[in-house]
């Protein structure tokens, strides 16, 4: 039966072939009138109408439907050329087409029979993986160039590189995106900030490209250093660091944001307001209220009219002062926020922040200027309200704040001083137009509440003498519970006392919403008990000693820690271990991982990605490659994502060539052969070998 009119398609005869070769195809007979036939040549147009010989169908045929189409761009087709050149022109044609799907199989067959196509079609291949911003697509070609032996990998462009991580980047697949990145920093192909800003602002989006991005940008400034300033080109600006750093605070990445805050300093790059807010969320995490009390002056000369901005500085650094269990900090806190509303645009001047103890001789000074704050910047700060807030153009303090206080003050017994304390907030000017007297009488009733009569009784026997009578409703308040506690004699001594003062009881007992936000949080207060503010102290004094290089100073205080049975926390081991490295003191810090694993075996430590690194990088540089490999073994078993790259790159840093060829049994002790073995597992694990 002859083979009727095809229309509408065509067979694409450089597809049809067998494993070997191309098959054979019998002569063709081609309407004249639609397609000319010239030589050896068949020249292909888009066409509607291929007759086929009778005979054609005859012959065994070694094709599948999915070949024929009804739209072929022009290109020509030699009959007696190899399947080498056969298969580069239709990868060349599928991909000036931006047929995916089609080029890859055609790149597949191609490297099954001859290896890797030549270089600027391979770029053009990945190029175009790169534009799909398909997640399939741009792994492909992350894989392509991950195979590329050194040599060809060098023919790839700084565009290629740069909009194959950019799409990674975009597609939230940061391990590849920074993977890409970093073969570019070895190349010396760092991207600019103009460039690098957009990569990192995708990357940042996850935990984990958070935490590479960091280390890229490590990674980059060490490089610059390296450098020179020949290459300022590649200098991250304060936008970077800004956006780095407020992915880490968001993270939970806090020693990793202080890294990059002293190596902020490093660069002399100056901060901002946002870097100034960020630094301040980072010091409240981890601690560190000396220095976060550094950049309280520069605050104060802008916060009177940034305060809508800056009231999260002053949020974070009272909730230091509550961490300390420091309460007459927290109030003196209070003061001068509200001393500094509607203050005047102060002197526009850049700050020197010393970073460690002012007075030691290596301390880094960080350069920030407080009253710039960019309108246009790629970060994004989180507005906490915890116990400092801005509300009709005032910094001021929310009800959190006033039930610590109360708590604070109740515990320590000193309930006459906070009388004084609230007498001064009402006496401020930033108050007076707000009938203030609200104040006490919240407290007073916020007291009642929760059952400490006594407690709002001497609140207003302080008013009294300091001749601020509380509204008549407190009174009332606080005879109404005696009477209903069965307090008669204290009632009786109430209302001697009322009528000595000539007060007139109101029957307006009602509450105002402020004050039962208050009541709310008094009673969230009483329910967490005594704060233990010992591991922020002891932790304050290693940081210190660890940065003044007084080794034995720490290590008394960490051992006093031990005797008093307060747990050290992550942030104790790293102080630890970072003062330990900056003097190469390893075998140290092996002892000290003795104590971490013991800390975690009782349930008393939970670790964190950045110590486990910390720890890491530290027996790699002192060559404790057992410790290596336990710690690895650990990171596993916690499921913590360990950054191969870094560590793989110390490694060739410092132990390149370390038992390459030695073998295990050659070892000449049994010391040594443990050492290769677990050296040769390293490399197997980072993928030297």
């Amino acid at each position: 039966m002859a083979w009727s009119l095809v229309k509408k398609s065509f067979f694409d005869l450089s597809l049809i072939r067998t494993t070997s070769s191309l098959v054979y195809l019998p002569p063709i007979h081609i309407q004249t009138d639609v397609i000319p036939f010239h030589g050896k040549e068949l020249f292909v147009y888009n066409c509607s109408k291929v007759l086929l010989s009778d005979n054609f169908h005859k012959q065994p045929l070694n094709f599948h439907p999915r070949y024929l189409c009804n739209s072929v761009t022009l290109r020509s087709l030699c009959w007696e050329g190899s399947s080498h050149e056969i298969l580069l022109k239709n990868l060349d044609v599928y991909i000036s087409n931006h047929q995916v799907d089609e080029a890859w199989e055609a790149y597949t067959d191609f490297k099954k029979l001859y290896g890797l196509p030549d270089d600027r079609l391979l770029s053009r291949f990945i190029t175009e993986l790169s534009y799909t911003r398909e997640p399939k697509w741009l792994q492909r070609a992350f894989d392509i160039i991950l195979l590329l032996p050194k040599k060809k990998s060098n023919s790839l462009h700084f565009d290629q590189l740069y909009n194959l991580s950019l799409s990674l980047a975009r597609a939230q697949m940061p391990i590849p995106a920074s993977m890409i990145l970093r073969i570019m920093i070895e190349k010396d192909n760092i991207p600019p900030t103009n460039l690098l800003g957009p990569v990192m602002l995708h990357m940042v989006k996850k935990d984990i490209g958070t935490y590479l991005a960091s280390n890229i940008l490590v990674q980059i400034c060490d490089f610059f250093q390296r450098s020179g300033s020949n290459r300022r080109a590649i200098k991250p600006d304060t936008t970077i660091f800004n956006l780095v750093l407020a992915s880490c605070s968001r993270c939970n990445l806090s020693f990793k944001a202080q890294q990059i805050i002293e190596l902020m300093s490093q660069m002399g790059l100056a901060g901002d307001a946002y870097t100034i807010i960020t630094i301040a969320r980072i010091h409240a995490v981890n601690g560190q209220r000396d220095e976060l009390k550094k950049f309280k002056n520069c605050v104060d000369q802008v916060a009177g009219y940034l305060g809508h901005h800056y009231f999260q500085f002053y949020d974070n650094l009272m909730s230091l002062h509550f961490k300390f269990n420091d309460i007459d900090s927290v109030s003196r806190l209070i003061f001068d926020m509200i001393s500094l509303s509607g203050t005047q645009k102060g002197p526009h001047k850049l700050f020197s922040i010393p970073l460690g103890s002012p007075n030691l001789k290596k301390g880094l000074k960080l350069q920030v200027l407080p009253h710039v704050f960019p309108e246009n910047s790629l970060v994004q700060t989180e507005r906490n309200e915890r116990f400092a807030m801005y509300e009709n153009r005032r910094l001021t303090f929310t009800n959190k704040t006033l039930a610590k206080l109360i708590v604070g003050y109740k515990r320590a017994g000193r309930i006459s001083e906070l009388s004084k304390v609230l007498w001064r907030i009402q006496m401020e000017n930033g108050w007076v137009e707000m009938n203030s007297n609200d104040l006490s009488a919240d407290v007073i009733d916020a007291c009642i509440h929760v059952g400490w009569l006594e407690t709002a009784h001497d609140i207003i026997d302080d008013m009294e003498q300091a001749s601020n009578l509380p509204n008549s409703s407190s009174y009332a308040s606080l005879l109404t519970a005696y009477y209903e506690g069965n307090k008669h004699r204290e009632a009786e001594s109430l209302l001697k006392q009322i009528k000595k003062m000539g007060i007139t009881l109101s029957d307006d007992a009602s509450k105002s919403s402020n004050r039962s936000d208050l009541v709310s949080c008094l009673i969230q207060e009483t329910k967490k008990g005594d704060i233990n503010c010992s591991v922020y102290e002891f932790n304050s004094s290693i940081y210190f000693f660890m940065k003044a290089e007084m080794i034995d100073d720490a290590l008394k205080t960490y051992k006093t820690m031990q005797r008093m049975n307060i747990h050290p926390n992550v942030a104790t081991y790293m102080y630890m271990v970072m003062g330990y490295s900056s003097l190469e003191m390893y075998r140290d810090i092996t002892i000290l991982w003795g104590d971490i694993k013991r800390s975690i075996d009782d349930q008393n430590l939970k670790m964190s990605l950045e110590l486990y690194e910390v720890l890491a990088l530290n027996f790699l540089k002192g060559g404790y490659f057992e410790r290596v490999m336990e710690v690895i073994v650990c990171m596993k078993k916690d499921g913590v994502y360990a950054d191969k790259w870094l560590f793989k790159s110390e490694f060739l840093k410092l132990h390149k060539d370390l038992y390459r060829t030695l073998k295990v049994a050659n070892g000449r002790t049994e010391a040594q052969s443990k050492r290769v073995e677990h050296v040769k597992g390293f490399r197997k694990w980072a993928g030297i070998d």
